[in-house]
C-alpha cells in the first residue's frame, strides 16, 4: 500500500493513526501498570488509622483536592517551599490519591506536624484569622457532626478486601477510636499525618 493512498484516504488515515497511538499508549501504560503493583509502603507508612480515615473522606467529601495537591514535584523551586519531593510509597494506601494538580492553596503534602491542632482547627474554621490573605472558605460545622463509626468500620472491611492490611482487631478497635469525636477532630488528625512517613528537607 502506498504512501499517495493511505494520505488520499482520510478513514484509513485516520484508522492507522489510531492503531499507532494505541500501541505507543499500550507501552508506555503497561509497564506502570505492573509497577504500580511493585511499590512497596515507605517504612513506617500503614493504612490510615480509624480517625485519620474519617478524617481522610471528610477532606474528600468537601472538595479540599479541587485547591490543594499532595505531591511535591522534583523541580527545586518545589522542594524549597514545600519540603522533599514525594514519593510512591508515601500514597500505597490513597485510594484514590489525592496528587492533584491544581494550588489555588498550598501542597499538603508535607503539612504534619507544621502547625498545632489548635492552628488548624481556628484555620479552618475562619482561616482569615490566621492567614488574613486566605481566600479558603470555612468549615465550621465539621465541628458539629460527629463521626459515624459505623461507616468507618464499613470502610476499613472495604478497604481490607482491597488489599490494605487491617487487622481483625484494627477493625474491632475503629469504633471505640473514633466515639465521641467530631469531623473536625478527624480532619484536623488526617491534615496532621500528611508526609509523617516521607523524608523531610526542612
Amino acid at each position: 500500500m502506498s504512501h499517495e493512498k493511505i494520505e488520499k484516504n482520510v478513514g484509513l488515515m485516520a484508522i492507522l493513526i489510531a492503531v499507532v497511538i494505541s500501541f505507543g499508549g499500550l507501552a508506555e501504560i503497561v509497564p506502570l501498570m505492573y509497577q504500580a503493583e511493585a511499590v512497596k509502603p515507605l517504612p513506617g507508612v500503614k493504612p490510615y488509622p480509624p480517625l485519620e480515615l474519617a478524617g481522610r473522606d471528610v477532606y474528600v467529601r468537601e472538595g479540599c483536592y479541587n485547591c490543594h495537591s499532595q505531591m511535591i514535584r522534583t523541580l527545586r523551586f518545589e522542594t524549597e517551599r514545600y519540603g522533599h519531593y514525594s514519593l510512591a510509597g508515601e500514597s500505597v494506601y490513597d485510594r484514590p490519591f489525592q496528587w492533584g494538580s491544581k494550588r489555588t492553596g498550598p501542597d499538603l503534602a508535607r503539612v504534619g506536624g507544621r502547625y498545632s491542632d489548635d492552628w488548624h482547627r481556628v484555620h479552618l474554621i475562619n482561616p482569615r484569622d490566621v492567614v488574613p490573605e486566605s481566600n479558603m472558605p470555612g468549615y465550621p460545622w465539621l465541628e458539629r457532626r460527629q463521626i459515624d463509626a459505623g461507616e468507618v468500620v464499613a470502610r476499613m472491611r472495604v478497604l481490607r478486601r482491597l488489599g490494605d492490611p487491617y487487622t481483625d482487631e484494627d477493625i474491632d478497635g475503629a469504633a471505640a477510636a473514633v466515639a465521641g469525636k467530631t469531623e473536625m477532630d478527624a480532619l484536623i488528625a488526617y491534615l496532621q499525618s500528611l508526609g509523617r512517613h516521607g523524608p523531610r528537607t526542612q
